[in-house]
């Protein structure tokens, strides 16, 4: 029954820029069907990623190593919450939804901040997941999250 656990906002990173850093913020605004506003890395289907701090911090454990979450390049951190195999389910950030559509794929990238990070976050959704937004609004570090909808059997 832990997925079914209440989680929090951890933090939340906006990509201004192709390949430029994420900037950490402390409340940004999710647009329903657009995604992260202000973020620069947005598709019909790919408008917000998340990841898992749990999973993260298990990485870093395994690796030996001690690199920001932001590395990942996600837009949204949280807490809580189990993110493996949950496409098609719907999460509450705050007041927002957010319809889960796959995981995330770790590219090469993620072995320019940690040797063997790319490889170790393919097993298990370990990239985290991305989301298009069903419902808009703000979102802050803190706020809470929950599944609204059960798990996708197919």
């Amino acid at each position: 029954m832990s997925e079914e656990r209440t989680g929090k906002l951890d933090a939340i990173f906006v990509k201004r820029v192709h390949r430029g850093p994420m900037d950490p913020v402390d409340e940004a605004q999710l647009e329903a069907g657009l995604g992260l506003v202000g973020n620069v890395d947005r598709s019909r289907r790919r408008q917000v990623t998340l990841l898992e701090r749990e999973v993260w911090d298990r990485l870093m454990a395994e690796l030996v190593g001690d690199v920001d979450p932001s590395a990942r390049r996600a837009n949204l951190l949280v807490s809580g919450v189990a993110l493996a195999h949950t496409r098609g389910r719907i999460l509450r950030i705050g007041d927002t939804r957010l319809v889960i559509d796959g995981e995330t794929t770790p590219c090469e990238r993620m072995d320019d901040a940690l040797p063997g990070l790319q490889e170790a976050m393919r097993r298990d959704w370990g990239g985290g997941v991305f989301a298009q937004v069903l419902t808009g609004g703000s979102v802050r570090i803190g706020d809470r999250i929950e599944w609204e909808s059960g798990p996708d059997r197919g």
